[in-house]
């Protein structure tokens, strides 16, 4: 008998054994709904038994700014480009430039939309569009010379969570979660805050698993409303008769595997209601905001009018930090859709990003304070990106400086924060207009193996093994930027 007929054979005497006397039960319509197709484990451990080398972090939170936001009106300062406004590209680099722009409209060079002023001790340059972040300048670590693959949205966002562009590959949550594994058994180690407006480019293919076990992908959550789909007791069903479901589920499920042998699907599925049972129960804690003073609510700006959603991410992100979660990415940005809600600056830039980052910059300045004050900043590394960054010439007609910027994949910035890195300093340069990475230049998987390298992994020694090639989140290649290490 195939393995196949085997595992068919044993979901099938199983279901028979339990279709009498739970079939109206919620545990017995979730195995019936998905089929027990599930072929992964549920350890809570992970695949390393230990980090190949002494870790500077223990956890991860990744901002994911979705649609392109400006490097050359956020931190990547060009005081040329106030002088060379209304130049051609060409003229303003003194060479023959051919760019690749995703629409084709190569207008004049348009000056930063908003004043720089140098921050902190170390006097990093930052615009006016983050005054909060501004206010932690210390803390952050800015990488000007990002530069990508593709400037077509969907592809650069899976690149940017991948390192692949085309979909189906793990993103670096789920190699976090592979690898490390979870510090509690009461919560998922991945979770993901999409954008409260709508779901980014892509979907939920920007947390997936890809080829690891289904353990692994992102767990979404909301900071509104239902935390978690499907979470809850269905209504009619106490928690004692949901209790007493799954040990009579796991009665027989033992039974079956001393008559049959264990059945790694079932016992993986099993597994899984057993940490959505342990979910029920700490969920509804860690989702009280109610239980936090009115002066964290009033840092992270809870209730300031549109940083408020974006606010109550950060706030439940730190509470599940404390309660053990490995990595937690937040969405700023959905769909591309009109109207826009997302950082996707083509029609008027300035109005775009102020819309944008007055929704996310005292939350994650809050964020950041809150962390450092509760001494959790020196072993949590927090990473800003966004899938590439926008031109430093207009959108629009040859000769006229339009109000849009175009997508730029040649180079943009990034930024982290976070005990493993040095904090308060640039690294890596664009050229005088900021449109192409020319110093330090930072692919993906330069990015994705240095924050594994913080977290104690050597990318090139974490992989799984899919369709006979051993798989790694930096594919062949990829570097640690040691520079910027502590």
């Amino acid at each position: 008998m195939s393995f196949t007929q085997s595992a068919f054979r044993n979901r099938r005497n199983f279901l028979k054994s339990i279709q009498y006397g739970l079939g109206t039960t919620a545990a017995t319509a979730m195995m019936l709904g998905d089929g027990l197709l599930a072929n992964d484990s549920n350890s809570r451990t992970g695949a390393l038994a230990s980090t190949h080398h002494p870790a500077k972090a223990r956890r991860v939170v990744q901002i994911v700014l979705t649609g392109g936001f400006s490097q050359v009106d956020s931190f990547d300062y060009k005081p040329e480009l106030a002088k060379l406004h209304g130049k051609t590209l060409n003229e303003s680099l003194g060479r023959e430039e051919s760019p690749d722009v995703f629409f084709g409209k190569v207008g004049r060079i348009r000056q930063s939309d908003f004043d720089f002023s140098q921050h902190g001790e170390s006097g990093l340059w930052i615009s006016k569009l983050f005054p909060h972040l501004a206010t932690v300048a210390d803390e952050l670590t800015i990488i000007n010379s990002m530069f990508a693959e593709t400037s077509n949205h969907t592809p650069a966002t899976f690149q940017e969570n991948t390192g692949f562009r085309l979909n189906g590959f793990p993103v670096m949550g789920s190699w976090a979660s592979y690898g490390l594994g979870s510090e509690t058994r009461d919560l998922p180690s991945y979770v993901v805050f999409p954008d409260a407006r709508s779901l980014p480019a892509g979907g939920s293919i920007n947390w997936t698993n890809g080829f690891l076990p289904a353990q692994h992908q992102g767990v979404v959550m909301r900071s509104s409303g239902v935390a978690i789909d499907d979470l809850a007791i269905p209504q009619g069903i106490s928690r004692t008769q949901e209790e007493a479901t799954r040990k009579l589920l796991n009665r027989l499920n033992e039974n079956l595997n001393s008559r049959q042998g264990a059945d790694n699907d079932l016992t993986a599925r099993v597994k899984s209601y057993e940490l959505a049972a342990r979910m029920q129960r700490v969920v509804p804690e860690i989702t009280d905001l109610g239980k936090e003073s009115q002066t964290i609510h009033e840092l992270y700006g809870v209730g300031n009018g549109e940083a408020n959603d974006f606010a109550r991410s950060c706030l439940l992100t730190r509470r599940l930090l404390e309660h053990g979660v490995r990595f937690v990415q937040l969405f700023s940005g959905g769909a591309f859709q009109s109207p826009r809600v997302n950082w996707d600056g083509h029609e008027d830039c300035k109005k775009n990003h102020l819309r944008e980052a007055a929704r996310i910059d005292q939350p994650i300045t809050g964020f950041i304070k809150d962390l450092r004050q509760r001494g959790m900043l020196e072993d949590t590394v927090i990473l800003f990106t966004s899938e590439f960054g926008r031109t430093p010439f207009a959108e629009s007609a040859a000769d006229t400086v339009g109000p849009g910027r175009d997508h730029n994949q040649n180079g943009f910035s990034v930024w982290v924060a976070g005990g493993a890195f040095k904090g308060g300093m640039n690294y890596g340069n664009t050229d005088r207009v900021g449109y192409s990475a020319v110093e330090n230049r930072v692919h993906w998987n330069d990015f994705h193996a240095t924050i594994l390298y913080a977290l104690g992994i050597d990318h090139r020694r974490l992989t799984y093994y899919h369709n006979g090639i051993k798989r790694r989140l930096t594919n062949v290649s990829g570097h640690v930027i040691k520079d910027i290490l502590s």
